[in-house]
């Protein structure tokens, strides 16, 4: 199901950057589950399951952070990865 079509979860969380400055809320990837997808939360929003840099740039994108892309996931100090960096995807 697509984020924007989840229920209780909200899009267009703009103004929202990665570059440069702290978003108002939190970014957070937990650790691997046994299939390798990460839950990727804004705040209290659950966006979905990643299994790569560019789902969580697509969940982000989704959610009104427009300049999101695979190399400002990997590289931005505003999203705290739990149970590996940006590089880790198997458990």
């Amino acid at each position: 199901m697509p984020v924007e079509e989840q229920p209780g979860v909200r899009t267009g969380l703009a103004p929202f950057t990665l570059g440069g400055m702290a978003p108002p809320q939190p970014v957070i990837v937990y650790p691997p589950g046994d299939d390798g997808g990460r839950r990727v939360r804004v705040g209290e929003r659950f966006l979905g399951m990643a299994y790569g840099l560019l789902d969580v740039a697509d969940f982000l994108r989704r959610a009104g952070v427009e300049e999101a892309d695979k190399q400002l996931v990997a590289t931005s100090g505003a999203i705290e990865w739990r149970g590996g960096g940006p590089d880790t995807w198997k458990r």
